[in-house]
């Protein structure tokens, strides 16, 4: 008789997003004339760029004509587009960075769940906290975290860096010595950021105690401060010790074409097992590559023009993520966040959980954020709002908020 894996049966409920998807749909059948304002998926709302929409046009026209057609992918992406990523995000920004090293995927999402694929199941994860929920629950299904803790909402063999007010939302050198370390900056939930210096001393630590890091860069894009990194390859020492994930979706609106790249330096090594042959052996085995149309779309993202539009709409989403960082404030709010990222984290009022904040922002105001609590311990009492939300329903939902008193 078959068997599953019972380590699918250790995740506690279901994911996030997913539950928050359920509460709204059940609240929105019950009033089905209450206009709900989404600020809790961080999915972006702006259309593709031009730049994007006509190299995607050019390549479905080139799949219709049998000289130009296109069939399966080259395993690592086709070189166009790692070249193009490997000269805009990383040579002009001072990191050696080969294309051979770029691996493009169909997102940072399923990239930053299989990447620890890689790994012996003896190591131990260290994750900020709150935390991408990814990070932990694929690591879950792999039986990596030991026991949960339904009280502490804990797992025995997690490393937790906690990330709060006092901190600044960094967390700190761990004490335990953890073999993988996840790292997202600007991060998410809470956007806050890391100075060079302070990432540096990561990269440092790293290559003292043999840890890897994978670093999350989806939201480099948003980052508008001089001190603040792009990417961890910006530090000495990165080489031998860092994985970089990088997304499309929220720099380019990719959310719904999905497109991503994950950096693997031949210099990181287990002994003398380069991580990149393991990465490679992976990607060959189990994925057939991202859509020719879809890479070819994210080489647009690189031209002239697709820089100048995609700087618009990124400002775009910032001018969002002001007018909810002053309007909150305003409204009595601690908040943080919405200067280098584009979102928000913010104290809940009064005695409220993150879950009771929830429920008060849906039902008296119409508004759908994210509760802290879905993020790791830390997380409770906190709560996420996003950027991405059109201008004109952004100004609506603070103002629904602000009307709460």
């Amino acid at each position: 008789m078959f068997k599953i894996n019972e380590n699918y049966l250790k995740l506690p409920g279901s994911y996030l997003f997913s539950t928050i998807g359920k509460k709204v749909a059940a609240y929105q059948e019950k009033n089905p004339d209450r206009k709900i304002i989404r600020l809790g998926i961080g999915d972006v709302t702006q259309p593709l760029a031009p730049a994007v929409i006509e190299a995607l046009h050019n390549a479905v026209d080139e799949m219709g004509d049998s000289a130009t057609f296109h069939g399966y992918a080259p395993d690592l992406g086709y070189e166009f587009l790692r070249k193009a990523i490997a000269v805009n995000d990383y040579a002009q920004r001072g990191c050696d960075i080969q294309p051979d090293e770029i691996f493009v995927s169909d997102g940072a999402k399923c990239d930053s769940g299989n990447i620890q694929e890689i790994f012996s199941i003896d190591n131990k994860i260290a994750v900020c906290d709150p935390v991408y929920p990814v990070y932990v629950d694929t690591n879950v299904m792999a039986g990596r975290t030991g026991t949960y803790d339904s009280v502490k909402e804990m797992w025995s063999d997690v490393i937790y860096m906690p990330c709060t007010q006092e901190n600044g939302f960094v967390p700190e050198l761990p004490e335990a010595a953890p073999d993988i370390i996840y790292l997202c900056f600007p991060n998410n939930p809470t956007g806050s950021t890391i100075t060079k210096s302070g990432l540096q001393a990561w990269v440092d630590y790293a290559n003292r105690t043999g840890a890897v890091i994978i670093y999350d860069a989806a939201y480099e894009a948003y980052i508008s401060e001089k001190d603040v990194p792009h990417s961890i390859y910006e530090c000495e020492g990165a080489r031998t010790c860092a994985i970089e994930l990088r997304s499309f979706s929220k720099n380019a609106g990719f959310t719904g074409v999905r497109l991503g790249f994950t950096v693997v330096p031949r210099d990181l090594k287990a002994g003398d097992v380069p991580l990149h042959d393991l990465w490679a052996r992976r990607h060959g085995t189990k994925y057939n590559g991202a859509p020719y149309i879809v890479q070819r779309a994210g080489e647009a993202v690189y031209s002239d023009a697709g820089k100048t539009q995609l700087k618009e709409q990124v400002a775009y989403y910032m001018k969002n993520a002001k007018i909810i960082l002053e309007g909150l404030k305003k409204a009595g709010y601690s908040v943080s966040g919405g200067v280098n990222a584009p979102y928000i984290w913010l104290k809940t009022p009064g005695s409220m959980t993150s879950w009771e904040f929830f429920d008060h922002l849906l039902f008296k105001a119409g508004v759908v954020g994210t509760p802290g609590a879905g993020f790791g311990p830390s997380g409770e009492g906190y709560f996420r709002l996003t950027a991405f939300g059109s201008h004109e329903n952004t100004i609506e939902a603070i103002e629904r908020i602000k009307k709460l008193g």
